[in-house]
């Protein structure tokens, strides 16, 4: 694998604190970045990975550094060919002590299946549109959160965090527009169930620094900052811009797939996710903490991108390796 020259970025130092700073727009000290390329960066491909291919890419990423990366998603491989292959994945990743490695589960089958695999964490995944989660999860918003609210039994009884996705925060493919009341009030939802984040996702990346800054500011009346995630799509180059405004208000977690893998198999047109690798330079240019080895990032991403035969979309591996 290419060496490349990522300067004094590669590594950002000791973990520091998170700043509660949405008030004075002050940037946090420390971001935990969610790896999601593994789940949400794989599931888009039309040829299947090979599950080997799969565990090396998890246990590379968590060598890096990243706290948290996204193994793999529980759902039927009638739906989702590319995650199948769940189990496997699952039972052959190399756990490491201080990562988590969490599920994608749609409902409860999906979630009982997850925790008999080892998941020792699971998400679930809605969305502010409701043509989109009928198309995402064959049911309407209000059935989705009836969905959920057996999946939050169950995993309190077992002692297992849940993470909820909030899909279409900035825009819908078929709705066009969603509401930042909307947004609110399915976040304000999912967090009343339990959920102890919740990741706002721009799942077909049309928004702008304005929506963004407009959005979370409904989204925070009804979820504390330190609950929200963001998760943005790069279809309009807009990601980073609108994860710095996300970042300014207090944000201190951000969803990335590595070399910017993804999109959404019910998301016409949407293109990958921010890079990862684009994500952490531009952090440790801001002088903020990820924990994350950059270099080694880059390399899970070359190692990705050789397996898949296609070139990286991360801007930062693009300049320093030519791939």
């Amino acid at each position: 694998m290419p060496q490349c020259d990522t300067g004094s970025l590669a590594r950002d130092g000791p973990r520091g604190s998170v700043s509660a700073a949405a008030a004075s727009g002050a940037l946090p000290k420390r971001v935990k970045v969610v790896e999601v390329g593994p789940r949400d960066g794989l599931q888009n491909e039309k040829s299947v990975v090979p599950t080997p291919v799969k565990i090396s890419l998890i246990n590379m990423l968590a060598e890096t550094g990243l706290q948290v990366i996204e193994a793999t998603s529980f759902v039927s491989p009638k739906w989702v060919p590319q995650m199948a292959d769940h189990t496997q994945v699952m039972q052959g990743i190399t756990q490491l002590p201080g990562v988590s490695y969490p599920v994608l589960t749609p409902n409860l089958k999906g979630f009982q299946a997850a925790v008999a695999a080892g998941a020792k964490e699971v998400s679930i995944f809605g969305a502010a549109s409701e043509l989109f989660t009928k198309k995402n999860i064959n049911c309407s918003i209000d059935e989705s959160l009836e969905r959920f609210s057996e999946v939050m039994a169950a995993a309190r009884a077992a002692d297992i965090p849940v993470r909820g996705y909030v899909s279409c925060v900035l825009g819908c493919p078929y709705e066009g527009k969603i509401s930042a009341a909307k947004v609110a009030e399915v976040s304000k939802k999912m967090y009343s169930m339990g959920c102890y984040e919740i990741s706002l996702g721009d799942t077909i990346g049309i928004g702008t620094p304005g929506s963004m800054k407009e959005m979370l500011t409904a989204v925070m009346k009804e979820v504390p900052v330190g609950a929200l995630a963001v998760h943005c799509h790069d279809t309009y180059g807009q990601a980073l811009a609108n994860i710095l405004v996300a970042l300014q208000m207090g944000v201190s977690v951000v969803d990335a797939s590595v070399a910017g893998l993804g999109g959404c198999p019910y998301a016409q047109g949407a293109s990958g996710n921010v890079a990862t690798e684009d994500l952490v330079y531009m952090l440790h240019g801001l002088g903020i903490h990820t924990g994350v080895d950059l270099q080694k990032l880059m390399d899970a991403g070359t190692f990705i991108c050789n397996a898949l035969n296609r070139r990286t979309n991360s801007k930062v591996s693009q300049a320093s390796c030519r791939l």
